[in-house]
This record gives C-alpha cells, structure tokens and sequence, in this order.
C-alpha cells in the first residue's frame, strides 16, 4: 500500500510540475491535426485498406510517446544537462551522420530519414534541433550574461555552430528546409540576447551578395531557382514545379467561409494522388481550407499563435538567459515553420518541405514538438513554487 502510495505522489508531483495550459493547447492542435490527417488519408484505402488507419494510428502512437516526453522533459534542469556540452554536439554530429550508413532512407527527394525497425521512421534533423537549441542557448547566454553581446566573438561562435549544422544536414540529407530551421532558431536567439543591430545587418548583407553572386554565375541548383521563379511568375511552369501550389491553392480558395464540409472536399477525398499531392503533410492547411473554410483555417491560426504566446510568456518569467533563450528558439522556431506552411499554401513562399506544427502528419515530429514543448514547461516549473505551479 505504501509502495502505491509513493508510486501515485510521483505521478502527481510530475503532473504538478508539468504546464498543464500549454499541454493542453498543444493537445487540442493535435486532436485537430488527426481529424484532418484521417480526412486527408482516406483515399488511400482504395489503394490498400487499412493505410488511413495506419497513418492516424502512427500519429497517435507519436503523440502518446511525446506526451510522455512532456512530462519528462518538464522535470529536468536543462542548464544541468547541458554543462556537459561536448556531448549535446557529438550528439548532434552524430545523429546526422547515421542518415549516411545502412539506416539512412530517402523520400521525396530528400535523404533525411532513420529506419529503426518501428512502425515509424525518424527524421533526426527534428530531434536534434532540441538538443542545439538547448546548446545554442547555453552558447549565447555565455556572452549575454558577460556582457559581450557587441563582440565580434559573440557574432562569429554561435553563428558559425547554427551554420555547421545547416551545411551538415544539407550535405547528408539534401534538405535545405529542416536545415534552414536551425539558422532561424540562432537569428531569433540573437534578437532575444541583444545581438549588435549592425552584425545583423552586416550578416545579411553578406548574405545576400553571396546568394546575389550564385545567382549570377548559375551556380544555385537549378529547382532552387524554379521554386523562387514559380513564387514571383505564378504562370511559370503550372505542370511541374508550380503544380503542387497551385492546387492546394485551388483547395483552398474553394472552401469558402465554411468549407464544404469534412470529409467532404472535392480534391481532399479525390481517389487521384496529384489532385492534392502530399495532403496530409505539406499541404494539410489547405485540407482544412476546403473542407473547413477560412473558420476552420483561422483556428488553426490561433490556436499556433496560442502555443507561441505561451512560449514567449514563459521567456519573459525565465530565471537564467539560457532558460529564457531555449523557450525563444522553440517559439521562433514555430513562427517559421508556422508562417513558412501556410505561405506556401497561399502560393506566397516556396515549397522547402516544412510541416505545420502539430497538424501535419509525422510520427518523429509531433514527439520532438512535444517533447520541446516539454522543455518550456520545465523552465516556467522552476520559476514558480510549488503551490503556483498549477496556475
């Protein structure tokens, strides 16, 4: 009796521990995410029943494990962790580097995945983008809490650990999108930590002049260059590179107000793959704009911006730099991926292979969202005491 007793006082102070308002959020995205997900799978049973059951049944399995992570990552001190730095890096080196050997598989053009004998493949680029945002933080509150953030040392370190990793995913994977991911966390940490406005624009413009100067001598890759163009001249190539927007975007205008209605949209439920390619992932926000309308969309807005408030809220009560720079890397990081998903839908950014944050469907993805969102929770836990924790 005493043993169950102890059992259930650990399970309830982990609870209590735990930011129950921004779990729940998190939570409420995800139950949407899978209706839409079972909408945008269903016709996939006409080619092999049972694949839209499989497809909500990972999802859920990766939701249940990132609940869990939750929890265990909104009990731990990750400025202990992290003074052990060298092994968050060849961690993250590491973890990389296995697309390389027989685990690695490719899809959609893109090397980016692990095979690990579950019913789901991991995409590492998304589970080590908790561990650098956590180095990245310690990083960066080094110089901050110093007071060097006008240094050169303060512009060159952290810039050039955010840009080994986009060059180390770009060259093993080819996917320039999960690695511009990790350069937006470093710019909205910079921001946060008071980085010397003229290192920002010094960056950019050397940026800029770089890409400038690709573009010139012909030396970008030639897709990349289509789906910039297909941005600026929507009539470029409306077969090839430009299909894939085009009919989301026709998916989307026709929901009107309300939709038509779920699991009822003409190009969502369509038995042909390419009247809606890639529906239940990249595209899944225009699944919601026919079947939903802009109502359904505009929840799905608020409830993103929701998750990203309660992030920066936590920011603002953090109790160390480094507390408060990982929960801006992980808000910063949904912002992108946020704005840069629905953009494409529009047909106003181009295609560069990023989800929609708890919505789109991803076994990998909704455990690592999960489990960073746990992390903010265990900075807001360690602000409060124990009898605040639960407000």
């Amino acid at each position: 009796m005493k043993v169950l007793k102890r059992m259930l006082q650990f399970v309830t102070d982990i609870i209590r521990r735990a930011d129950m308002k921004l779990l729940g959020l998190c939570m409420v995205c995800t139950a949407f995410g899978l209706v839409l997900i079972a909408s945008a799978t269903g016709y996939l049973n006409y080619e092999n029943p049972g694949t839209q059951m499989k497809r909500v049944l990972i999802q859920t399995i990766g939701a249940m494990l990132g609940i869990g992570a939750y929890f265990v990552f909104s009990n731990i001190d990750m400025e202990h962790f992290a003074e052990k730095w060298w092994l968050f890096l060849v961690f993250d080196i590491g973890s990389i580097a296995l697309l390389k050997t027989p685990l690695g598989r490719g899809e959609g053009g893109n090397h980016s995945w692990l095979y690990v004998g579950l019913p789901m493949m991991i995409q590492p680029a998304e589970i080590v983008r908790l561990t650098f945002t956590v180095l990245l933080a310690k990083q960066i509150a080094w110089f901050r809490d110093d007071r060097r953030m006008k240094g050169l040392a303060s512009l060159i370190f952290p810039a050039a650990h955010a840009g080994f990793m986009f060059v180390w995913i770009y060259i093993l994977s080819k996917d320039a999108g999960s690695g511009l991911m990790y350069l937006v966390i470093y710019v909205g940490m910079a921001v946060a930590a008071g980085l010397a406005w003229y290192w920002f624009a010094l960056g950019f413009g050397v940026l800029g002049l770089g890409i400038g100067g690709l573009v010139v001598f012909d030396k970008l890759p030639q897709y990349w260059m289509d789906r910039f163009h297909v941005i600026l001249d929507h009539s470029y190539s409306p077969g090839g590179v430009g299909y894939q927007q085009s009919r989301g975007l026709l998916a989307l205008g026709s929901g009107g107000l309300l939709g038509q209605g779920l699991f009822q949209g003409i190009q969502t439920q369509s038995l042909d793959r390419s009247s809606l390619p890639e529906r239940q992932t990249d595209f899944i926000f225009c699944v919601c704009g026919e079947e939903l309308g802009m109502v359904g969309c505009m929840v799905v807005i608020v409830l993103e911006f929701l998750v990203v408030y309660r992030c920066f809220q936590t920011a603002r009560v953090a109790k160390s730099s480094m507390d408060a720079l990982i929960c801006v890397g992980f808000g910063t990081m949904l912002i992108f991926q946020t704005v840069e998903n629905i953009g494409m839908c529009l047909f106003v950014m181009p295609v560069i292979g990023l989800t929609l944050p708890f919505f789109s469907y991803g076994g990998s993805s909704i455990l690592s969202l999960f489990a960073a969102m746990g992390i903010v929770s265990g900075v807001r836990g360690r602000t409060l005491p124990d009898w605040l924790r639960m407000t």
